[in-house]
């Protein structure tokens, strides 16, 4: 009796593992995810990364595999075997999908617009001579007019009253950019310059691009090489190398701020006349198409996109709250069309000589 109660409890025992791996396996199934390679802008990668984004899209059935590139580099890299591409505008986005043959309307999730980081120094002196206010701390506006009229006249730091009260401030006040060739911000920059150059009008002819080109080549050219992605350029500005001037998409602000970094020495400035950056998606599989539809729908994922100082559309109705860094709502601050992609990459072009 011994013996058959033993039989049937080490039956039992194997029936229960065997019941133990089946149902694991049905717990693994019913949490696997879809794999979906992206390549993004890469003012995005940390908000790819954040495994709390990481976790929104797996509680939807999916994994996002991103890689970065330059947006307008996108156009020419072989995205077989990728499911989306994510540039940081429209005009790229656009481009991708004539070369891919994807119709319909392209989602835009959220945006960014164009802002000027400053060194505390740089931003005085530039309030105190009228190219700019400030409003707060670490807050103010950039006066693109006043400021392309100094860089049409090859202004200097220390032809600007109260610059010598600063030894890092020397030679030619300009902005940096990424390069226009490459990267959207570059581009997005010029597109905004142009306007104001054009009387407040979007370049669109072969006239205007002559007329508006000569500025363009003196604020690209005073840079010399040019980083080929904002991330880069964002970095070495808060790490205190390069240009105190330097433009760069209001999320990368937002997002040193979310890490908990307040530099005292950070100003933010609005352009008067800036251009937002409509982070586009270009679906290239069904895939792909579900996680553009997540990103721009869930809320969850929404908040994130808040949290990493992207702007959803549509909302939220607040954005920045407690900071004195950032605009809450961009009342003052123009928004000017973009030229077509056409139109921009021969400024770029020209601007680059």
């Amino acid at each position: 009796m011994r013996r058959i109660a033993g039989i049937i409890l080490a039956v039992l025992l194997i029936g229960g593992v065997v019941a133990a791996v089946v149902a694991g396996r049905a717990e693994e199934r019913s949490t696997a995810t879809k794999t979906v390679r992206a390549v993004i802008g890469s003012e995005k990668a940390e908000f790819f990364a954040d495994p709390d984004v990481v976790d929104a899209l797996a509680a939807k059935g999916y994994t996002v595999k991103a890689e970065t590139s330059g947006s307008w580099a996108m156009e020419g890299l072989d995205l077989k075997g990728y499911d989306l591409a994510l540039p940081s505008s429209q005009a790229p986005a656009v481009e991708l999908a004539g070369k891919y043959k994807v119709t319909g309307t392209l989602p835009r999730p959220f945006y960014s617009p164009l802002v000027v980081v400053a060194h505390r120094n740089a931003a005085e002196v530039l309030s105190a001579n009228g190219l700019a206010t400030l409003d707060e701390a670490h807050r103010g506006t950039l006066k693109m007019a006043g400021y392309l009229d100094a860089a049409r006249e090859n202004r200097t730091w220390q032809q600007l009253k109260g610059s010598e009260k600063y030894g890092e401030l020397t030679g030619t006040l300009y902005l940096s950019s990424t390069d226009p060739g490459t990267s959207n911000s570059g581009a997005l920059y010029l597109a905004a310059a142009s306007y104001v150059e054009n009387g407040g009008k979007v370049v669109s002819g072969d006239a205007e691009i002559k007329r508006t080109a000569p500025l363009l080549r003196k604020l690209v050219s005073v840079q010399g090489a040019q980083q080929a992605g904002s991330d880069a350029v964002f970095r070495d500005f808060v790490s205190g190398s390069g240009n105190p001037l330097v433009v760069v998409y209001e999320s990368q602000v937002a997002s040193l701020l979310r890490e908990g970094q307040q530099p005292d020495d950070l100003v933010v400035l609005y352009p008067d006349t800036t251009v937002n950056s409509d982070h586009t998606v270009v679906p290239l599989t069904e895939d792909g198409k579900a996680v553009a539809e997540l990103l721009a729908q869930d809320k969850a994922l929404r908040d994130l996109e808040v949290r990493h100082g992207f702007r959803p559309q549509g909302g939220p109705p607040k954005f920045a709250s407690g900071t004195t860094y950032l605009k809450q709502e961009l009342t003052g601050v123009h928004q000017a069309a973009v030229p077509t992609s056409e139109v921009l990459r021969e400024l770029a072009r020209r601007a680059k000589g």
